[in-house]
């Protein structure tokens, strides 16, 4: 197997569809950025099936040949020969201590939204979002490596939470248009709210809807101030690799506070540069600072109730 020419793929993927997290990969040294290049490039075909236009039992079938496929791996079993990016996974998961079964999660959570899940508590919303997404943070945190992964491990989790909800938030319309709520039922009865059309197919403006846009946003930036506090625990690149793909969503949260308004019109978006700026700053070790002022929130489980 040509596992230099799997890896190449799997780059071209990442630099190609990872609009965000590509510039926290860049920063990587080479072995590393190999690794979660190939973690990035399986779980985008995991996406890639959830979001396509196949019909819904095809999707599930499509899921479940991708879970057997890396349970296979994580068992020791060998990729096909023609799979270059199961063949690059295999490869990074022999050299480094990635919880390959955590793809399941993300899998789960692929056929939530084939199936149309709705959410009606916090509780049930982000059990889906450390499915998404926590587990791209511990698997990411497998590459990167710790002192600590029992202590580390929870981090990642909940800063994949944090990245998860600025995902939910920004995509308020296009899930909308598309016949997706994510936001839980029970934050659109505690401000007296709902999506409803507008008459042109978006969500409709409404006072109390952009106040849960709010609480939601606050929400976020608790769950970003509990995970960050994995960054110490990190060797410098992988420390900047995380904060630049934490930071760039940070950002964008920020974005949406400061306007929340607008998710319901567009897709709320940093550019190119922006996200370059962040990237080099963490290259340089500027802290993210989530915080309004004072240490770290108490855990979002908790802070947010």
């Amino acid at each position: 197997m040509d596992v230099p020419a799997a890896y190449r793929h799997c780059e071209e993927v990442t630099w190609s569809q990872a609009r965000n997290f590509s510039y926290g990969i860049r920063l990587l040294p080479p072995a590393k950025r190999q690794a979660l290049s190939a973690v990035y490039a399986f779980a985008r075909r995991i996406d890639d099936i959830g979001d396509g236009s196949l019909p819904a039992a095809e999707k599930l079938s499509a899921l479940q040949q991708a879970r057997a496929s890396v349970t296979a791996l994580a068992s020791g079993g060998q990729p096909a020969h023609d799979d270059l990016v199961l063949i690059a996974l295999s490869d990074a998961g022999r050299r480094f201590p990635i919880p390959l079964a955590a793809f399941g999660e993300l899998i789960d959570g692929c056929e939530a939204d084939v199936r149309g899940t709705s959410y009606q508590t916090f509780d049930d919303l982000r059990q889906y979002c450390r499915c998404v997404a926590g587990s791209i943070g511990r698997l990411s945190l497998g590459v990167f490596g710790t002192a600590d992964v029992g202590t580390a491990a929870p981090l990642a989790d909940a800063l994949g939470v944090a990245l998860q909800l600025t995902n939910i938030l920004r995509d308020i319309r296009e899930d909308y248009c598309s016949g997706r709520v994510y936001l839980p039922a029970e934050d659109f009865a505690r401000f007296g709210t709902e999506l409803r059309p507008n008459g042109s197919g978006g969500p409709a403006t409404d006072p109390r809807l952009v106040d849960l846009v709010v609480f939601e946003a606050e929400r976020a930036r608790t769950w970003y101030t509990h995970g960050l506090q994995l960054m110490p625990m990190l060797d410098r690149r992988s420390a900047a690799c995380t904060g630049a793909m934490a930071g760039i969503y940070f950002r964008l949260l920020r974005s949406i506070a400061a306007d929340p308004d607008a998710v319901l019109h567009r897709r709320v978006s940093l550019s190119a540069g922006q996200k370059a700026m962040v990237a080099a700053r963490s290259l340089a070790g500027t802290a993210l600072r989530t915080g309004r002022h004072g240490p770290p929130a108490a855990h979002p489980d908790r802070s947010t109730r």
